[in-house]
């Protein structure tokens, strides 16, 4: 059996193609792993446990059953999704995963993150990102009606579009030597992330010491998992019926 990493899903109810595939695998592959970790932007948006999107049930429910069935689940803050809490959790038997986070894969220490926070270039993402992960911040958002927070995070979402366009595409991307950094600081030889949507395995050079750095995709048009297990590690793409190959 295997630890099974998936990431930037970004579920939402207007592409059904990818809830569809993300339940194909949740009662497939997944049913067989040792445990699935999912490392942030599992969803599009989510405004608060108390206002699941309509369309994303599907999904919940499918992460329960698979929970049910004994199949550990962890599951990380990402940049659209960081107000996830203790009732989606006991919803659907996962746990809430820290960013970032040491975890032993088979003998070997790896530095699990979202991926968010090495994206030092984009100071004014940084920005936005201390902000929006403020306990404080996040309270009073919580406080707001359903509709005033749909409003507000509709916007957010224009204007990450809009940010992102109008930025480059290497200061969206992790800085080398915010990388060199958690990985000294966290004596490990192995980054594990998301965020980018640039699946790959780097290697490069820290301190004299060989490390390397894993990025899963994102499942826009294609699912994205890295499966490892006691022989190692693989980073596959998994095709959609309909979508490329």
């Amino acid at each position: 059996m295997a630890t099974l990493f998936i990431s930037d899903l970004h579920l939402d109810s207007g592409r059904p193609d990818i809830i569809a595939q993300f339940l194909g695998f949740l009662e497939g592959e997944a049913r067989a792993a040792d445990a699935l970790y999912i490392l942030g932007d599992l969803f599009e948006t989510w405004i608060g446990d108390d206002a699941p999107e309509a369309g994303l049930g599907e999904a919940l429910a499918g992460l329960a059953r698979l929970t049910q069935s004994g199949v550990p689940c962890f599951v990380m803050h990402g940049n659209r999704d960081f107000l996830l809490g203790a009732e989606f959790c006991r919803q659907t038997g996962t746990h809430l995963l820290e960013d970032p986070v040491v975890l032993t894969l088979y003998g070997e220490d790896v530095l699990v993150m979202h991926g968010d926070a090495l994206c030092t270039d984009d100071r004014a993402y940084q920005r936005l990102r201390a902000t929006v992960r403020d306990p404080e911040w996040q309270r009073r958002f919580l406080a707001l009606s359903l509709g005033q927070r749909a409003t507000l995070a509709s916007a957010a979402r224009d204007g990450s579009r809009a940010h992102t366009a109008g930025v480059s595409y290497a200061i969206t991307d992790v800085n080398a030597d915010s990388v060199a950094g958690v990985l000294r600081a966290a004596g490990v030889t192995t980054l594990l992330h998301g965020h980018t949507h640039r699946p790959a395995i780097h290697s490069l050079e820290v301190d004299g010491r060989a490390r390397r750095r894993i990025v899963l995709g994102d499942w826009h048009d294609q699912g994205s998992v890295l499966r490892w297990d006691r022989d190692g590690y693989v980073l596959a793409g998994l095709p959609r019926a309909g979508g490329p190959e």
